[in-house]
C-alpha cells in the first residue's frame, strides 16, 4: 500500500510541477512589451486616415455585391399565383393519398 501511495503523490507531483513550469512568465516572452497610450491628437489622425481610406474604397466601389438586382424580374399575376397553389395542392393531396400509413399515424387513430 505504501508503493503504491509514494507512487501516485511522485506521478501527481511531477503533473503539478510541469504545469507550474509552463504557466511561469520570463522576462520578453509571453507578454507584449508596454506602451505608451495613444494622445488625442494621434487618434485624430488615426480616425482622419482611417475615413480618408473609406472615402478611397467607396469611390473605387470596390467591394460591392449587387444581389438584390431586381431589374431582369417581372410580375407574376394574382391568377397564376392561384393555378400554382392550385397545381401544389393538388400534388400534395396526391401525394398523402399514395403514402404508406405511417405507425405514428396508426397510433394517433387508437
Amino acid at each position: 500500500m505504501l508503493k503504491t501511495t509514494l507512487t501516485l503523490l511522485a506521478a501527481a507531483a511531477a503533473l503539478l510541477a510541469s504545469s507550474a513550469y509552463a504557466q511561469s512568465d520570463k522576462p520578453g516572452e509571453d507578454k507584449a512589451a508596454a506602451s505608451k497610450p495613444a494622445t488625442k491628437q494621434e487618434k485624430q489622425d488615426a480616425k482622419m486616415k482611417r475615413k480618408a481610406t473609406g472615402k478611397d474604397v467607396a469611390a473605387q466601389d470596390q467591394g460591392r455585391v449587387d444581389a438584390n438586382d431586381t431589374a431582369g424580374t417581372k410580375k407574376v399575376s394574382a391568377e397564376d399565383k392561384a393555378l400554382a397553389k392550385a397545381k401544389r395542392k393538388a400534388a400534395g393531396a396526391e401525394a398523402a393519398k399514395s403514402a404508406p400509413a405511417s405507425a405514428e399515424g396508426e397510433a394517433s387513430k387508437k
